[in-house]
């Protein structure tokens, strides 16, 4: 049972994608630290929308070609 859950968790990859746009967002909102606070935080915030919307999408797109298998 444990084996299996640890082999579905390394199969999904959607879950990389919200870690993923939050480090796009952070490291674009660096570069306006400088100018805004606010623009640092939005960066951090749009980065984590943008991770949150690809999740699913990786997830449907991964579920359709297991399928296919």
């Amino acid at each position: 049972m444990k084996e299996q859950q640890k082999q579905k968790k390394h199969e999904d990859k959607s879950e990389l994608a919200i870690a993923g746009g939050l480090m796009i967002g952070l490291g674009v909102g660096f570069f306006f630290l400088q100018t805004s606070v606010f623009a640092f935080v939005g960066c951090i915030l749009a980065g984590l929308g943008l991770g949150l919307i690809i999740s699913p999408i990786i997830a449907l797109c991964g579920g359709a070609q297991k399928s296919e298998d």
